[in-house]
């Protein structure tokens, strides 16, 4: 498949100049790192967040920057997690006193080389909280769950909870909460391609699809007949909410994703459809979210993902927030 890129080895670090170059006002990059942080970082007196990954996702994560939400994104290779020292570079540079939280997806990558860096930030006197994001209904044991879209709400709420001046166990726990109430689950109709070296993660038929699908080009956990948008919403819908306990006239989020090469009138027949269900069990959505929030490449495919709600995670949710990408 044709890419526009220049050199396969410096895709991230040129994406990443790109990105600085879209926001002069809102973000700047810490020179010789993978690091993108606020402008104004640190911000005295607040919680810092960091999150972050491989890149191959955007928007995330650096388009989540901004007032209400992170206040550093470090990048890793594509689909590859961000080095301990990288990840510390992050965390002292959003430090302004009250600590940091680091929103980890639930890679066991991601998960070592952020908290090798939290114990190199303690050991410098850095106050360090972490939270790792399991929604993925698609792997059966929690423990195992693979962080998806559903992290983008934990940068949300919590970026909220930050800028409302709350102190760092206040923001973990918000963080918590909504992994506890968070589910999502992924299809993809294509695989995707990597870019250095041009292959797909998997192969599928056009008249196919694989329910299950990771961020990462990972094949999925089932291989099914191409289905329509009403019975791929379905279909992911029922995995979703056989793993929830929602009861009538509760209140959810919702997020239709894109995975990076679907339409958005594609993601709206699915949204349709998710709706419908919804209202059928008598469950109130509160928020909708439809457009391409955690992408893997150029996989045509969506996910999505409810978020249960209580009045305090409304509140946060509906907080206002500079991030470009939300």
């Amino acid at each position: 498949m044709k890419k526009i890129i220049n050199d396969p080895n410096q895709v991230v670090t040129e994406m990443l100049d790109g990105v600085v170059a879209a926001y002069p006002d809102q973000i700047k990059r810490i020179p010789d790192t993978t690091v993108v942080t606020k402008k104004d970082a640190p911000v005295q007196n607040k919680v810092g967040i960091v999150s972050g990954g491989g890149s191959g996702h955007e928007p995330a994560h650096a388009g989540y920057i901004g007032k209400g939400m992170l206040d550093a994104a470090v990048a890793g290779e594509v689909f590859t997690s961000p080095t301990p020292d990288q990840v510390f570079e992050a965390i002292k540079a959003v430090d302004g006193g009250s600590g940091v939280l680091l929103v980890i997806k639930n890679y066991s990558g991601d998960v070592m080389n952020f908290e090798m860096a939290a114990e190199m930030a303690e050991a410098e006197g850095i106050d360090v909280a972490q939270v790792i994001v399991k929604d993925d209904v698609a792997i059966e044991e929690r423990d195992g769950r693979r962080g998806v879209a559903g992290t983008i709400f934990v940068h949300k709420i919590a970026g909220a909870k930050a800028e409302a001046g709350a102190s760092l166990e206040e923001v973990k726990a918000a963080a918590e909460k909504v992994i506890a109430n968070v589910r999502s689950m992924g299809v993809a109709l294509t695989p995707c391609i990597m870019p250095a070296s041009g292959k797909p993660g998997f192969e599928l038929d056009d008249d196919e699809m694989e329910i299950g699908i990771g961020i990462h080009g990972e094949p999925g956990t089932e291989r099914k007949p191409l289905g329509s948008a009403d019975d791929i919403a379905a279909e992911l819908m029922d995995h979703i909410l056989a793993d929830m306990e929602l009861a009538e006239s509760d209140d959810v989020a919702v997020m239709v994703n894109g995975m990076g090469a679907t339409p958005e009138m594609e993601l709206q027949l699915v949204n349709r459809k998710v709706q419908a269900i919804l209202q059928e069990k008598g469950i109130n959505t509160h928020k909708t979210f439809v457009g391409e929030y955690m992408t893997s490449l150029e996989m045509a495919g969506c996910s999505v993902t409810l978020l249960k709600l209580d009045a305090d995670m409304k509140e946060l949710l509906d907080s206002p927030t500079t991030a470009p990408a939300f």
